[in-house]
């Protein structure tokens, strides 16, 4: 474990990519072939093979908790320790006494690491941290943390991880990336790359693989520019998921990688149905149902359709490991299809988008398999639980063909009547690259609107934001007082976050360690895509996105908004 924190220290040092990717490589080929497959997943910044699904269950509070017991330094301390590092592993670097020697091993500190997911209850938990934290040299002891937070932050990403492994063990990096992919299992990727067998790499389902993402464009005139031979789609406002289904059984994945399928029960026995093995790419949308005229298994998208309802909606849904029947039946949700990857034993993200799109229609029976116009009659499958009169729906997200930017400005509208963010417009020929951004998808949206808002907090960054206050939390006017609405990192260049770090410095009402109650004197203009109710603030309401468009010095914060534009904003979003 000594070799892997020296390393790491090592890789943190240097700020060349190809530096990085020759360190890594020449540990790896000097370890054992199991301590080589381990490094490699501590390196990627996560303790068990990403396929595993398995975590550690270890909150701030409780890692607190142990390094202040094992360096009997009071919680300030830390908090100040922490606010000059903006790293929990460089902060027990600091802590904890040092140790004269180490025995630990790789193979050691990841068995822990699975006593510890294992473990019920924080006494348990704890118990195995301190012991671990015990033996761990300072070194050590500094990427066990990091690991357990799962923020390495060396300048490693997984990706020079598997050009390390290409280059340790004279393989393609094309061979390496699609094994790790395939597996979900970086470990047993690079004991594929030492036996020179990563072409034997099989796709394993029920483990989450990156998403293709799209890049963002300005107008239908650059949308164009890219490519002429598009697919349209709306651009829906709710949670991209991956859903793979193996002989009935079902599971989603969210983009994070979290697996999110107790949170709509009603959906796997739908794509279950399907019979069909393959993992399809789509949106979990809130629905509301189509008015009297919908007959089962169509909808056209008239005035009488049903359509996605807002975030703000599905919000309710999110996190919930226990759905009950009245719950899905207030908030029903649907599964909007778009892609396929996987069907029946075939991958398919080598295939272009055209040929994906003609195998899901035939995985879902439908009728139409080519670009339809969104006026035309979409069709879905919709299923209702007669026991509990709950619905869900799962639907072929409907394609529209562009030739011209009017063509697109016209979808574009007819999107947002619709109460969609905007357009998602994809190059027929293009392959599915999952976890890259490029030109064959994009996105064409527009923030719902801005509001000039008063800033009342302020946060310390980490990372390259360590010792600066870069996180915002910002008000309306409610009468005479500020209330709450949202909180913002992103906007600002590194000069204006410094001077602005200068001036809350000067101006701090309350200091909470990490956390500064400032003078509400400054004025933000800020962007966002979406509005919703929230507890999480005094106004009751929170924004999606949030984005700082730039300072308003030229504003005093008596002018600032207040929560009437913020109603009218939202009801405004919730029309129907």
């Amino acid at each position: 474990m000594l070799r892997f924190a020296q390393t790491a220290e090592l890789v943190a040092a240097t700020g060349s990519k190809l530096a990085k990717i020759k360190l890594v490589a020449d540990y790896l080929r000097l370890l054992l072939l199991e301590h080589a497959a381990i490094a490699a997943i501590f390196l990627s910044g996560r303790p068990f093979a990403a396929y595993e699904q398995i975590t550690l269950h270890v909150g701030g509070s409780l890692l607190w908790s142990v390094i202040a017991e094992l360096s009997g330094k009071s919680e300030r301390e830390l908090s100040e320790l922490y606010r000059r590092r903006g790293d929990a592993g460089a902060v027990a670097a600091d802590a904890l006494p040092p140790k004269s020697e180490s025995t630990l091993s790789l193979v050691e500190v990841q068995r822990v690491f699975r006593e510890i997911a294992a473990a019920r209850g924080p006494a348990a938990k704890s118990h195995l941290m301190r012991s671990l934290l015990e033996r761990a040299a300072l070194l050590e002891a500094k990427y066990i943390v990091k690991i357990i937070t799962g923020d390495l932050r060396i300048g490693l990403k997984e990706s020079l991880v598997e050009e390390a492994i290409a280059r340790a063990f004279d393989q393609p990096i094309a061979q390496v990336q699609r094994a790790n992919m395939l597996l979900g299992d970086i470990g047993e990727t690079l004991r594929l790359a030492a036996a020179g067998k990563l072409a034997e790499a099989r796709l394993r389902l029920f483990h989450p693989i990156d998403f293709m993402l799209a890049s963002p464009v300005d107008s239908a005139e650059e949308a164009l520019s890219y490519c002429e031979d598009v697919a349209v789609e709306d651009k829906y406002d709710g949670i991209r998921a991956h859903a793979h289904i193996n002989s009935g059984e079902v599971r989603l994945f969210s983009r994070t990688r979290d697996e999110i399928t107790e949170s709509f029960p009603e959906l796997s026995p739908l794509l279950g149905s399907l019979r069909c093995d393959a993992i399809f790419d789509g949106e979990i949308v809130a629905w509301a149902a189509a008015d009297a005229g919908t007959h089962a298994g169509k909808e056209d998208f008239g005035s009488n359709t049903g359509r996605a309802l807002p975030f703000s909606t599905l919000q309710r849904r999110l996190g919930r490991k226990n759905v009950s029947a009245k719950l899905m039946r207030e908030v029903p949700v649907a599964y909007l299809i778009f892609d396929v990857l996987y069907a029946n034993g075939e991958l398919l993200l080598e295939r272009p988008l055209r040929e994906r799109g003609r195998i899901l229609s035939e995985l879902l029976a439908l009728p139409r398999s080519e670009p339809v116009r969104l006026t035309a009659e979409q069709a879905s499958l919709a299923f209702e639980e007669p026991d509990t009169g709950t619905v869900g729906r799962i639907i072929r997200a409907a394609v529209a063909t562009a030739r011209s930017a009017e063509d697109l400005e016209q979808l574009f509208a007819a999107a947002r009547e619709r109460g969609n963010e905007g357009l998602m417009i994809k190059d027929l020929n293009s392959l599915y690259t999952p976890g890259r951004r490029g030109k064959s998808w994009l996105k064409m949206k527009r923030e719902l609107a801005t509001l000039d808002v008063v800033v009342t907090a302020v946060e310390y960054g980490h990372g390259k934001r360590i010792g600066v206050l870069s996180d915002y939390t910002f008000a309306v006017w409610d009468g005479d007082r500020l209330v709450n609405v949202g909180k913002a990192y992103s906007g600002l260049t590194d000069a204006e976050i410094a001077e602005m770090t200068q001036w809350f410095l000067a101006h701090k009402i309350k200091d909470e360690g990490l956390r500064l109650e400032v003078e509400p004197k400054i004025v933000l203009q800020v962007a966002f895509n979406n509005m919703m109710r929230s507890t999480r603030h005094e106004s009751g309401y929170a924004l999606r996105f949030p984005r700082i468009v730039r300072l308003r010095p030229d504003k005093p914060p008596e002018d600032a908004d207040t929560i009437q534009t913020v109603e009218e904003i939202f009801g405004q979003q919730h029309k129907s």
